[in-house]
């Protein structure tokens, strides 16, 4: 190489260095971090999201009145149950992320069922947002499960379609296959009838094979009603409660809803989840109990 072609090579290795190296100008856009994924966890974890207070004020449904409860006011609970070999959302809360604009604060959404019934639903944070603070995607979410398929229990459920959905025939046969009543909320679970599925033919399914994360039936609420168990290192046995009970008062006073598609089976699986608590030496948590709900650690906080 001459002495002249030298020089060249040099002057140009040396600007490219410059135009590589230099600081962008203003207005200039830096290609996007890749988001940060939760990396498996080396044992069972369940995460804890509140999903907002449904405001109820007719005891007389629930068999109750007002001086057997405290108020009657019901938390909603969405779980994340993480495991070393995937992860699996219960329940998805009342009202879908994509309906409302949070601002920070507390907010009121009305709900309109399909009888023209309406609720009322106060919340803060979506489920969506919770899961990415710590650093969830419902694309990272293996199976969903719901307790059942009323309203406050199916919000988000859209949200994990590409999720594989675990459910008793008898459920999804009846959130798909005729006219919906009073409790449903067919918009929020309508894409979960194109996903993959697999239907629980027993009464207790083990989700992950080691007996750690187990979901029950327990029908009487709803045709296919179902309960989860999960077996915690640290805390010990728990069973979500799904709406086997919806206030403490409930299992006080031995007392039965009156809009229970069937009170008989709700009898006989209380004493079903009874026996099985029992059995498992678990604590039972009313997902409803928002006296409850209120001294259990959120996310991100977690339970193992």
């Amino acid at each position: 190489m001459t002495k002249c072609n030298v020089i060249r090579f040099f002057l140009a290795a040396t600007a490219a260095a410059i135009l590589f190296t230099a600081p962008m100008r203003s207005g200039a856009q830096a290609a996007p971090a890749s988001p940060r994924k939760a990396k498996a966890p080396t044992s069972l974890r369940l995460y804890v999201f509140d999903c907002g207070v449904l405001h109820n004020a007719d005891m007389g449904r629930f068999n109750l009145k007002n001086e057997d409860v405290t108020t009657s006011d019901m938390s909603m609970g969405c779980y994340l149950i993480a495991h070393p070999k995937g992860n699996l959302i219960w329940d998805t809360g009342a009202v879908p992320d994509d309906s409302w604009k949070p601002n920070g604060k507390m907010m009121t959404h009305h709900i309109t069922l399909p009888d023209g019934g309406t609720r009322d639903a106060e919340l803060g944070k979506s489920l969506r947002g919770q899961l990415a603070a710590i650093a969830y995607a419902p694309s990272d979410i293996t199976y969903l499960a719901l307790s059942h398929y009323h309203y406050d229990h199916t919000g988000n459920a859209n949200e994990f379609a590409g999720s594989t959905w675990l459910v008793p025939q008898i459920e999804r046969d009846t959130m798909f296959g005729g006219k919906p009543s009073g409790s449903f909320q067919p918009s929020t679970f309508s894409a979960l009838q194109k996903s993959k599925t697999i239907i629980l033919k027993t009464d207790e399914y083990d989700v992950f094979g080691d007996g750690s994360v187990i979901i029950k039936s327990a029908p009487g609420h709803t045709q296919g009603h179902q309960v989860l168990f999960l077996k915690l290192a640290k805390t010990g046995g728990v069973v979500l409660s799904g709406d086997l009970y919806h206030y403490p008062a409930e299992m006080k006073l031995d007392r039965v809803p009156t809009f229970e598609f069937n009170q008989e089976q709700t009898r006989a699986s209380r004493k079903s989840v009874d026996a099985f608590l029992k059995k498992m030496n678990a604590q039972l948590w009313i997902q409803h109990d928002i006296v409850g709900f209120a001294k259990l650690k959120k996310s991100p906080q977690f339970y193992e």
